[in-house]
C-alpha cells in the first residue's frame, strides 16, 4: 500500500469503527481525473444494504472534510462477500487451509496471478500452495489482491 492508501483506510478505519462495524479493507483504484474507493464492512451479524449505506454516509462526511482523494471518485461501500478479499497476515491466518486466487505486484517465477491453499503464516510471509504442489511464499506487500475462492459445494451441502 502506498502512503496516500494508509492515510486513506486510518481516516476510512476510524469512521467505519465509530458505526461498531469491522473494516476488512480498502482498495482504492486511480483512474485519471476519477477513481474508486472500494470499502469492505463486516458484522457479527453480517451486513445489510442499510448498513453500507450508513457507513457510506459516515465515510463521505469524513472524505468531505479531510479532502485525501484528488479529483472525482465514487465511494462503493459493500460485504465482504463470499470471494471476501484479503488484506492483511491476520485475514490469512482467520482463513488457513483455504483456497485463494492471488495477483501479484511483480511477477514471481513468471506469474503474476497465482491459485492456490493458504498454508501457513509467519508475521508478513504468507505460504501458498497451487494445485501442482508448487509452495510459494510471499509477502502481504507482494500481493497486489487476494481473494477467496468459495467452496460452492460445501456452501451448497451445509444448507
Amino acid at each position: 500500500m502506498g502512503q496516500a492508501t494508509d492515510r486513506l483506510t486510518t481516516l476510512i478505519a476510524s469512521a467505519v469503527q465509530a458505526l461498531d462495524y469491522e473494516l476488512v479493507g480498502v482498495e482504492h483504484q486511480a483512474q485519471g481525473k476519477h477513481s474508486v474507493v472500494r470499502v469492505f464492512i463486516d458484522s457479527e451479524e453480517g451486513v445489510t444494504l442499510a448498513d453500507c449505506e450508513r457507513v457510506s454516509h459516515q465515510i463521505s462526511g469524513v472524505l468531505d472534510v479531510e479532502d485525501p482523494i484528488r479529483g472525482q471518485y465514487n465511494l462503493e461501500v459493500s460485504s465482504p462477500g463470499l470471494d471476501r478479499p484479503l488484506f492483511t497476515p491476520e485475514h490469512y491466518t482467520r482463513f488457513l487451509g483455504e483456497k485463494v486466487k492471488l495477483r501479484l505486484r511483480q511477477a514471481v517465477e513468471g506469474r503474476r496471478k497465482l491459485a492456490g491453499r493458504i498454508d501457513k503464516v509467519e508475521g508478513e510471509i504468507i505460504h501458498i500452495t497451487d494445485d501442482a504442489g508448487q509452495t510459494y511464499e510471499l509477502t502481504v506487500d507482494e500481493i497486489e489482491k487476494a481473494n477467496l475462492v468459495p467452496d460452492y459445494d460445501a456452501i451448497i451441502h451445509s444448507h
